[in-house]
């Protein structure tokens, strides 16, 4: 059983991902998914939210957001239904934190009968984009106010990596996601992606990681294991294995992702991302299943956890 609680299509995230959501979803069955997480981005409410690919026309690619996201959640279930018998579709979106405004928008989202789940995600510090490229990756750190009594006067990537993590923290307690989308995408364009937080003596960064992880693990939430880093030239996936060793020893439980943004990055690493869990010591990775006929009091359909033990993915992923 192969699985992804993590994509996103080009006809509802049109500028960084590619394909028609109906084509994402038989490529996944053709390649042996049998669940599958579709998680659009979550519609944005301000022209400063916006990337570079919006701003053509910004007041257009602003009022376009909420619309597509309704055609999205329409066009989901109707996929949900069509291919019920081939595969089993969760809806689900993918939360933003731009500012503390933002926890209000991701919960109404969230409430709709449609949505079984969303991903609680961080991309940005202090509303700058830290993965989009290197200039909006500066620019956020140049925001990052140095902490008083600090030995230097400009932000250090040391402080980026505290306010990311306070942000985190901000948006896990206002919204507390079953699933914490790349819990260390802080690290993707920093001067070393592959920095040992602790050798390096940042004790501030390693406690914010520490309280943030047994944050979620309070409350039973997910960390993904992302395998996109890995098409992005890290080394590990998200999270890398520090923190995935505290995750563990906290009792924590790992879903699996491809994060794949069209057709060509479905599964993409999947043999590595597995590889990488077991050699921490982990056995199985958790998805949802939803309950036939069942509907919870705000006419959601009940959940229940599924383990998968990685026998059953790397049936499926050894033959592609």
């Amino acid at each position: 059983m192969a699985f992804t609680m993590h994509s996103h299509s080009g006809q509802f995230c049109p500028g960084h991902a590619k394909d028609q959501l109906e084509d994402v979803v038989k490529y996944a069955i053709s390649r042996g998914y049998t669940t599958m997480g579709l998680t659009e981005h979550m519609p944005r409410t301000g022209v400063e939210d916006l990337y570079p690919e919006e701003l053509d026309d910004p007041q257009a690619s602003l009022a376009a957001l909420f619309p597509r996201h309704d055609a999205y959640l329409a066009e989901a279930q109707r996929l949900r239904d069509a291919y019920t018998g081939q595969i089993h579709i969760l809806v689900g979106f993918e939360g933003e934190w731009l500012r503390e405004e933002y926890a209000a928008l991701v919960l109404d989202l969230a409430s709709h009968p449609a949505i079984d789940y969303f991903i609680g995600s961080l991309h940005h510090v202090n509303g700058i984009p830290i993965d989009f490229d290197k200039a909006f990756y500066q620019r956020a750190l140049e925001s990052v106010q140095v902490p008083p009594g600090a030995a230097v006067s400009a932000p250090t990537e040391e402080h980026m990596y505290e306010r990311y993590y306070d942000q985190q923290y901000d948006m896990l307690r206002a919204q507390r996601p079953r699933v914490v989308g790349h819990f260390d995408l802080i690290r993707l364009l920093s001067a070393d992606p592959a920095r040992d937080i602790r050798a390096a003596g940042w004790d501030g960064v390693w406690s914010r990681i520490v309280r943030n992880l047994e944050f979620v693990a309070s409350y039973g939430g997910w960390l993904e294991c992302n395998s996109s880093a890995l098409r992005k030239g890290l080394a590990e996936p998200y999270p890398s294995r520090q923190v995935a060793t505290e995750w563990l020893r906290l009792g924590g439980k790992f879903t699996l992702s491809d994060d794949s943004h069209g057709i060509a990055q479905i599964g993409t690493n999947y043999a590595r991302a597995i590889d990488y869990l077991e050699s921490l010591g982990v056995k199985s990775v958790w998805t949802f299943q939803r309950v036939a006929g069942q509907t919870s009091e705000d006419g959601k359909a009940v959940l229940t956890d599924r383990e998968v033990p990685f026998e059953d993915v790397k049936a499926v992923v050894s033959k592609w």
